[in-house]
Parts: structure tokens; C-alpha cells; sequence
């Protein structure tokens, strides 16, 4: 009966800790943005903004369940310790939307494609970017031996990462990347968030574990980097060539705006980083 007891208070003092970490990351998203979430998502009915903030808020509850699955000692150290490393995690994802502003959709404005323009396709890549972000930070967390300053420096090299992959996606592909979500592609931004996605499930996996020292953690996480941009092309040329024989993603994409094209190649690049992440344990 004792346990029952504390395993309910337990689970309740973090389930409520949840609850706060949302509503902080809430408050912190009305700091960092030159307009008012609430206004946008309730009184404009604003889906860009929507799905951006979805995938900001299912970001903070990958990170904040990377917490979760480290030891757990007593109420109290366990609600300081996942409290604590949720916070960072609030920090570097709000840190990550800018990185995705300035690098990763450099091309034009996101604040007046998401406020302004209403660009869904946009709202698609933050979506993606804050996902792929969130599931490099839960990686670092998870494991024991690091500490904030491994945190901090797994997120940057993934966000490295992150920019990188881009110029390579925007290399692979006939189109201008930045051109097709500016005029509103849906399909190009589903597309190319869910690759990020993809990314991410990769990068965290070099960035999870226990860490034993800069030089070994730093060897797995660049292997790992390099799977990336080996893998993930290959995977894209297999969904055009022989999941679509028919005709050419990059053509339903570009031309046709084929949102069912973009969904198909987000799946494909998602699933099989899934796939990776169990079979290279």
C-alpha cells in the first residue's frame, strides 16, 4: 500500500510538472515572437501558426520524456532534475527556431509567411525543425556521465547537422526549396519538414547513450551525421524511382503540388530512420 502510494504521488507530481513546462513553454513562445500566440490561433484561426506551435509543443513532451527516462531517485531530486533539463530544453527549442529562421529557411521572412502569408508550408518546416530539434536534445539527456554542456553541444552539432542536410536536400532536388514554400507549397514544406524529422530520429541516436568522453560520444555522433547524408538521398531516390514508377515525386511536388507526394515522402524518410534507430542499436 505504501508503494501504491508513492508510486501515485510520484507519477502525479510529474504528470503536474508537465503541466507547468507546457504553460512555461507557452509563455516563452509569447517572449520570442513579435506577436501574440493566442490572438493568432483564436481570434485569426492562423493553421501556419497551429502547426508550427504543434510541433513546438510535441518537441517540449519528447524532451521533457528524455528526461523521464534517466534513473529516478525520490520525488523531489526527480521533479529539480526532469524540471531542470525541460527548462534547457525550452531554451534551446526556442533557440532552434531562430537557427531555422536565419539558416534553414533563409530565403525570406518566416514571421510574414507564418503571421502575414498564413504559409502552411512554412508553419510544415518549423513544425519539422522543432521535432528533429527536440529529438536531439531528449537524445543527449538520455544516459548517464553527461551534463548540460554535453546537452548544449549535441544540440549545436544538430543543428549544424540540421543546415547542412538542408543545402544537401536543396542540392538533390530540381527546385528552388526556398521559392516553392515562399509561394505557398504545401506539398514542398510537408515534404521537406518531414525530413527533418527523419534527421533528428538519426542525430539522436548519435547523441544518446551513456556519455564516456568527448572523444568516443563525438565518433558515434558523426558516424551517425554521416548516415544522414549517405542514407537518407538513397532512401528518396527508392520512394521516386520505385514506390512512384509512374511518375516523379520531384514532379508531384513541384508541379502538380501533390500533397499526398509530400506525405508519401515524409513517411518514407520517417520510417526509415525508425527503422535504422532499432536495427543499429
Amino acid at each position: 500500500m505504501e508503494n501504491l502510494t508513492y508510486e501515485i504521488a510520484h507519477g502525479g507530481s510529474l504528470i503536474l510538472l508537465f503541466m507547468f513546462i507546457l504553460l512555461l513553454a507557452k509563455t516563452a513562445k509569447d517572449l520570442f515572437t513579435p506577436y501574440q500566440v493566442d490572438e493568432e490561433l483564436s481570434e485569426k484561426d492562423n493553421v501556419a501558426l497551429a502547426t508550427s506551435m504543434a510541433g513546438y509543443f510535441a518537441s517540449i513532451t519528447v524532451v521533457y520524456i528524455g528526461a523521464l527516462l534517466g534513473p529516478s531517485k525520490d520525488i523531489l531530486q526527480d521533479l529539480v532534475s526532469v524540471g531542470g533539463y525541460a527548462l534547457l530544453g525550452i531554451l534551446l527549442l526556442n533557440l532552434s527556431h531562430e537557427i531555422n529562421d536565419r539558416f534553414i529557411l533563409r530565403g525570406f521572412s518566416n514571421v510574414k509567411e507564418i503571421i502575414e502569408d498564413r504559409n502552411v508550408g512554412t508553419g510544415a518546416v518549423q513544425f519539422g525543425s522543432y521535432m528533429a530539434s527536440g529529438l536531439i536534445v531528449a537524445g543527449a539527456i538520455h544516459g548517464e556521465g553527461g551534463g548540460v554542456w554535453s546537452i548544449v553541444v549535441f544540440f549545436l552539432l544538430g543543428q549544424i547537422g540540421l543546415i547542412a542536410f538542408t543545402k544537401v536536400y536543396n542540392w538533390l532536388t530540381p527546385f528552388d526549396l526556398h521559392q516553392e514554400i515562399e509561394e505557398d507549397n504545401i506539398a514542398a514544406g510537408v515534404a521537406f519538414g518531414g525530413t527533418l524529422i527523419a534527421v533528428g530520429i538519426i542525430l539522436m541516436k548519435g547523441a544518446s547513450g551513456n556519455f564516456v568522453g568527448w572523444g568516443e560520444n563525438l565518433s558515434i555522433f558523426a558516424m551517425d551525421a554521416a548516415l544522414v547524408f549517405i542514407l537518407l538521398p538513397v532512401v528518396r531516390f527508392f520512394f521516386d524511382k520505385i514506390i512512384m514508377p509512374r511518375t516523379s515525386l520531384d514532379h508531384e511536388i513541384h508541379h502538380d503540388r501533390n500533397l499526398g507526394a509530400g506525405l508519401l515522402e515524409m513517411i518514407g524518410a520517417i520510417s526509415f530512420s525508425v527503422i535504422l534507430l532499432f536495427v543499429m542499436r
